[in-house]
């Protein structure tokens, strides 16, 4: 559950008693409205006293402390970081899987019995074990005795392996054995042959590995050498010995398989020996002659005479009645059923806790014949270690004799067999299944309540995997799984190794209705860690199963988001998958869901439309036919219709389905000189131009998620349109282009200045260039195309604030290829006689889009856009500006301009050394025609795709493009970004869904304890009366060459923040005088800081700072040195006007309360943002010819701001309200100069802002009354810089450029001055910057131009 879900609801209203709503001033009386607020503000002072009590102290405390916290979700985690891990890629985590499925084909029985003629080395007891097989030999005659021993052994062995072939040989002679080896190894060819010998009636085996067998005559024991039979049966095969000193043919064959001139492999080869080699086997007339053989082949019959001996019922039970266990063994609903079922269960669980991983998938889950040899010879081991012989295997078995299970084996075998007497004596009898499973259950549950990845795993898993094979606990034992799977890939893993995928595989064949949602559950666990199991689902048609959950409406919508995932994973590169899915009618069915859901419904569940979109790219991705019945479908305006979701995961997976449909190679087929285009094309056209004007509404999302998408999806329409784009690009160059470049225009800046002249620079189709240096580099062949060698970097930024221009001479495309055209609709990139397959604005837009990912404030995203800017030959080439912390810069040939120079120049050589996010953003396009020698020295031409074949044997091939490289389809393609939306998401299935974050409680209980220590301060604050705030409690050198530009003081922590002109970022703690750390807000400082704010503070506070171009940026973990991490980066300015220089000095400010950032700037409308959906919002006009210079949001009243103007005007706004705006006053009358700072004065009241101006008047307005204002302070003389009114203490703070701070009580009265007094050598000091107080204590941090910030308190509070 995320933290939000615990956490209040997000919309916290205020006190009941202020109005939730400002309407109209005029709307209501001015009286009524007093009335309330005095209450409110009369209430507000008291509240506090007993905070727990009061139900209006509850509200009110609401409104001081919002319970709103944004920015904490899985995808804040580490997104600008690293990928998340999501399904992994085939083999690497399929190890559970068994190597190779093997199968025992053939059986060789040979038993030496030579019934009554004792062997010499062997001296009986009497009485003495005589059973073979359940036969007694001297019950009839030898050769009747022997063959019936041999058949009853065929017919024990077939019950475990019934389709093996089966050879017996009787008292053999050598040859015989011989010729019976070659044959079994003949007719398995690769499959395991089984050798099973009893050697009862021959001597023991030698130390040297031989065993005994006859001559023709039976006069004479014949020894038969291990080597040989080894040599006969070669591998893979397993040997079983029931004779005494069997441990020396194990011996003999270790020896022989660790020789070096071993051909043999130990690995296939098996063994089990019924004793040690100083043993002989047990003689006691209670077992039979051949136990460990019958141990082996009839384990039930076995098992219960041993513990018969051993029970209570010994006395009262006959023992013949075992032999009469009504049932059989398969049927599970009978008694010899149920305790088969049972033993296996035990046996299973014993060898997965005692063996190691490896080992037991090898002996108890490749081979069926195997694993039941191995069960049983667990039993043989505990059986005839009670006799004093301790049977053997290779590989070896570490003891279970003594294992705890048996005791559970025991009590099912007493609670089974006391049941047996009546059940044989009246066949009608019900038999009452053992309690067993459930009590076995029952302990399984008790792990999962207190176990964990780092306990003991749980060792009942083999059990539940029994126990699925049961109706009557199958549901049980499958909610139990879905909740241990659900502890993490750890868990599928074991639960995977322990054999479970084979039998919910099987499951997915049943109809019962309350399994499908706990199945969908378990599937959904396995495929989020093994995405190879695809395979077998589209096999055995499984994905039908997933497909009619999907579209069920019983399901809840969670529960069909895992379905939808389900799918997702089986289409996922994998053809078959997807012809199956689409056959099934997948993309119908996921349409039709995603057509019912309404973007903003709070019904709809947005994990569901998340993978229906994810499932659709899926299905979609790289496979035609299938992108033909989507556009037959209309599919494309249905996913576009998501963009609006508010969840960020929503709206990036609508653009990964977008994005997949633009078929990357569709541009290939239409290169050519005339091609005609068929009506497919026509209706492909016009799905791509619907999903590319889709594409571009969402390139300046909120979300970096979303971003990441967008860039993806350009990269593929970059690459299937790639002559296209380039030869729009290259028009770019063309004066007075008449080529439909839309709003994307290119400037001809002169040579000879660097001026800007608004006239000369908004011709149309110009691009009006930065004044930050970048450059965009558009190639001709000609040398003139810088006419003069020089270049301008001073020009002011283009209209869309995205690309940068470059210098071009009005010839620079005059050159082109033969046979091309100068007309300026075609170039030496395109000369078809037909019109272009897009319309040239919509490319000119995509360009636009690309070159606005490739500045995007999240370097990740950055980098994304440089690389999509690179598939159409666009490449950066200018370097940063030079700063002494930035580390070394690449310099190049430098080349001047009358105003400027460009000795920064760095040419890269692709995207790959971009990668990093050190360049700024510069771009050139790709040459006309091939580039020639003769192309201006020291600047390097781009290859692009269609120069490769030229350039391979071209002087300047050397510069070529990594990027470009190769001349393969797959190759180029292979360079496409890939998206990271899917894998992303992936991760979401394989994290616990069942049960809260362990975390959960401790962050409520950090959160309440925080809450009380503000609730305290701030009473504290309300009744604080302050007399001078003039006693400096710190000082601290920032090292800030310009002085303070931001800072802002943490709220429980003695910690101040501070950020400079260059967005450099310094944490100081003020109690100990130490830096905590220092780091760059980005890589291209050349915008400002203009605020920093906390978000969460309450919580985890993160730093939110604001740059000047509107650039946000969210860190958290900035107060540990290196610790900094990008949670998310958006531009928050958008739609500025064109013309006009840029919107630089944005103001922003942040709203706890409403999860809303608003954000304005000189040119730029009110942009609200919620942070919360990382989405627009609202986007209103200020209503005013003069820009915003100051911004405040309330932090009692959520959805209210005001803002003061650049005319002095000020309004206040309600997100709330239809028209934005509440109401408007004029308040500075005096000397009209811009407002410098404006907020809301403390406490609950709405309408009482304080508003200063930079012609130094305060002035105090109740935007109630329109007119004026109440209080008028003329603090400074024409020189105010800054401004800061305390959150809750009833006083404000104002800073001059003539190094003065007054602070004021509300009522105007001056409560101190702080003089900045000369600083050593008497060396003058700069203006106050910057003023923040903190958020809960009086205390105020002031910044200035001397790059020393210092704390001020109360005269009475002691030095720091």
């Amino acid at each position: 559950m995320a933290l939000g879900d615990l956490m209040a609801p997000r919309f916290s209203h205020s006190s009941a008693a202020v109005s939730n709503h400002l309407d109209e001033c005029s709307s209501r009386e001015d009286g009524e409205f007093r009335r309330d607020l005095d209450a409110a503000s009369s209430s507000s002072g008291v509240i506090y006293g007993n905070v727990g009590t009061s139900s209006s102290a509850a509200t009110t405390s609401m409104a001081y402390l919002p319970q709103t916290v944004v920015l904490c979700e899985l995808r804040h985690e580490a997104f600008e970081v690293s990928l998340p891990a999501g399904s992994a890629d085939v083999g690497l985590v399929s190890k559970w899987r068994p190597k190779e499925r093997m199968k025992t084909g053939m059986v060789a029985l040979v038993l030496c019995l030579n019934i009554s003629v004792d062997p010499p080395d062997v001296i009986k007891i009497s009485p003495c074990a005589r059973m073979e097989s359940w036969i007694d030999p001297f019950s009839m005659t030898p050769p009747k005795a022997l063959d019936a021993i041999g058949k009853a052994l065929s017919l024990q062995y077939e019950r475990w392996q019934p389709k093996a072939r089966y050879k017996c040989l009787l008292d053999p002679a050598v040859e015989e054995v011989k010729k019976l080896c070659n044959t079994c190894r003949k007719f398995a060819k690769s499959e395991r042959v089984l050798f099973h010998y009893n050697g009862h009636g021959v001597p023991k085996p030698t130390p040297n590995g031989e065993i005994w067998v006859f001559n023709k005559s039976y006069t004479q024991y014949i020894p038969l050498p291990v080597s040989e039979l080894d040599s006969w049966l070669k591998t893979p095969s397993i040997y079983v010995f029931d004779c005494s000193a069997a441990g020396n043919i194990v011996t003999a064959f270790m020896e022989l398989h660790d020789a070096p001139s071993s051909s043999g492999s130990t690995r296939d080869c098996i063994l089990l020996a019924a004793c040690e080699a100083h043993e002989t086997l047990p003689q006691s007339a209670e077992f039979p002659a051949d136990v460990f053989t019958s141990c082996l082949t009839t384990p039930i019959q076995m098992a219960l005479r041993w513990f018969c001996t051993r029970s209570l019922l010994r006395e009262s039970l006959d023992y013949s009645l075992i032999d009469k266990i009504p049932g059989r063994p398969n049927d599970r609903k009978t008694l010899l059923g149920e305790l088969n079922w049972i033993f296996t269960a035990v046996t299973d669980t014993i060898a997965w806790n005692v063996l190691p991983h490896d080992l037991f998938q090898r002996l108890f889950r490749q081979d069926l014949l195997v694993a039941s040899l191995f069960r049983n010879f667990l039993l043989a081991e505990r059986i005839m270690r009670s006799a004093n012989c301790s049977p053997i295997s290779h590989p070896m078995l570490p003891p279970t004799h003594q294992h705890h299970m048996w005791d559970a084996w025991d009590m099912a075998a007493e609670i089974c067999l006391s049941q047996l007497p009546s059940l044989v004596d009246d066949p009608n009898a019900e038999f009452q299944p053992s309690p067993f499973f459930t009590e076995q259950l029952t302990a399984f549950e008790v792990w999962l309540d207190h176990g964990s990845e780092h306990k003991k795993p749980p060792e009942q898993l083999p059990i539940v995997l029994q126990v699925l094979l049961s109706q009557c606990h199958r549901f049980r034992a499958l909610v139990l799984l879905g909740r241990f799977l659900d502890m993490g890939p750890w868990a599928v893993d074991l639960a995977l190794s322990v054999g479970i995928f084979p039998y919910v595989l099987k499951l997915l064949q049943t109809t019962t209705p309350e399994l499908r949602q706990i199945l969908v559950f378990i599937w959904t666990k396995i495929l989020a860690l093994d995405r190879s199991c695809q395979v077998d689902l589209v096999k055995d048609g499984g994905h039908t199963y997933f497909i009619r959950f999907l579209d069920s409406l019983e399901a809840f919508p969670e529960q069909r988001a895992m379905a939808a995932f389900v799918l997702a994973v089986i289409v996922d590169e994998h053809r078959r998958g997807q012809q199956a899915c689409i056959e099934a009618g997948l993309m119908h069915v996921c349409l039709k869901h995603l057509q019912a859901c309404t973007p903003n419904d709070t019904q709809t569940e947005p994990l569901f439309v998340q993978w229906l979109c994810l499932c659709l790219g899926k299905m979609w991705e790289d496979f035609t036919e299938a992108q033909i019945m989507a556009f037959q479908a209309d599919a494309p305006s249905v996913c576009a219709s998501l963009l609006s979701e508010p969840q960020p995961e929503g709206r990036a997976s609508a653009v990964f389905a977008l994005g997949t449909l633009l078929d990357v190679g569709f541009d290939s087929s239409r290169d050519g000189v005339g091609v005609d285009e068929d009506c497919d094309d026509d209706e492909k056209l016009r799905a791509e131009i619907s999903i590319i004007k889709s594409l571009l509404s969402v390139v300046s999302d909120g979300s970096p998620l979303v971003r990441a998408e967008v860039a993806v999806a350009l990269a593929r329409f970059a690459f299937g349109h790639n002559k296209h784009l380039k030869s729009v690009a290259a028009a770019y160059g063309k004066p007075q282009s008449s080529s439909g470049l839309g709003s994307l225009h290119l400037a001809h800046v002169r040579s000879t200045s660097t001026d800007y002249n608004p006239s000369q620079h908004m011709q149309p189709g110009s691009i009006i260039s930065s004044h930050t240096g970048p450059l965009l580099r558009i190639g001709g062949d000609s040398t003139s195309v810088v006419r003069d060698g020089r270049a301008s970097a001073g020009s002011p930024i283009t209209a869309s604030g995205m690309m940068h221009g470059s210098p071009l001479s009005d010839d620079s495309f005059q050159h082109s290829d033969s046979g091309a055209s100068n007309d300026p609709t075609s170039n030496g990139l395109m000369n078809a006689s037909r019109p272009k397959p897009l319309d040239n604005s919509l490319y000119s837009q995509c360009i636009l889009g690309m070159c606005t990912l490739a500045k995007d404030p999240s370097p990740q995203i950055a980098i994304l856009g440089r690389r999509v800017l690179s598939i159409i030959g666009i490449e950066q080439v200018v370097a940063r500006p030079v700063r002494s912390t930035a580390g070394s810069v690449c310099q190049g040939d430098p080349t001047t301009s009358a105003g400027s120079s460009l000795a920064g120049l760095a040419r890269s050589s692709s995207w790959f050394d971009m990668s990093a996010g050190q360049l700024p953003l510069t771009f050139r396009t790709p040459p006309v025609s091939p580039p020639r020698a003769s192309y201006l020295t020291g600047i390097r031409r781009v290859c692009s795709l269609e120069f490769r074949p030229h350039l391979l044997t071209s002087p300047d091939s050397g510069l070529a493009d990594p990027l470009l490289g190769g001349t393969s389809c797959n190759s180029e393609r292979s360079f496409l970004p890939q998206s990271t939306i899917y894998k992303w998401s992936c991760g979401h299935f394989s994290k616990p869904l069942l049960i809260a974050p362990d975390d959960s409680e401790e962050i409520l209980a950090k959160r309440e304890g925080r809450e009380r220590v503000a609730l305290d301060l701030i009473v504290k604050c309300q009744h604080y009366s302050v007399s001078k705030l003039n006693n400096q409690i710190a000082s601290w050198d920032t090292k800030f060459e310009t002085g303070a530009k931001a800072a802002v003081m943490q709220p429980f922590f003695p910690i101040v923040i501070a950020a400079d002109v260059k967005e450099r970022i310094r944490v100081w703690n003020y109690e100990e005088a130490t830096l905590l750390n220092a780091f760059d807000n980005h890589d291209f400082l050349d915008k400002g800081i203009s605020k920093l704010c906390l978000v969460n503070e309450l919580d985890d506070s993160l730093l939110l700072t604001a740059s000047g171009d509107g650039s946000i940026r969210i860190w958290k973990g900035y107060a540990q040195k290196g610790g900094q991490k990008l949670v998310t980066a958006f531009s928050s300015l958008q739609g500025h006007r064109p013309g006009v220089r840029s919107y630089m000095n944005a103001v922003v400010d942040w709203q706890q309360q409403s999860g809303y950032l608003y954000a304005s700037g000189e040119t730029s409308p009110i942009m609200v943002w919620d942070l919360d959906k990382e989405q627009l919002v609202n986007s209103t006009p200020t209503s005013s010819d003069s820009s915003i210079s100051a911004l405040a949001a309330s932090q009692v009243h959520g959805g209210q701001f005001a803002a003061g103007f650049v005319d002095g005007s000020v309004r206040l706004f309600d997100i709330r309200t239809p028209e934005l705006i509440v109401c408007a006053s004029q308040p500075h009358t005096q000397r009209v100069e811009r407002v410098v700072g404006i907020g809301f004065q403390p406490g609950l009241d709405p309408a009482k802002i304080v508003s200063a101006s930079q012609a130094g008047d305060i002035q105090f307005i109740d935007m109630r009354n329109h007119e004026d204002s109440y209080l008028t302070i003329d603090a400074h003389r024409g020189s105010l810089t800054a401004l800061a009114i305390h959150r809750h203490a009833p006083i404000i703070a104002s800073g001059s450029a003539k190094q003065f701070i007054k602070v004021f009580s509300l009522e105007g009265e001056q409560l101190g001055a702080i003089r900045y007094y000369p600083t050593f050598m008497a060396q003058k000091i700069g203006s106050v910057s910057c003023l923040t107080f903190h958020p809960y204590q009086v205390l105020l941090a002031a910044g200035a131009a001397d790059a020393f910030v210092s704390i001020y308190a109360d005269e009475n509070l002691p030095p720091r």
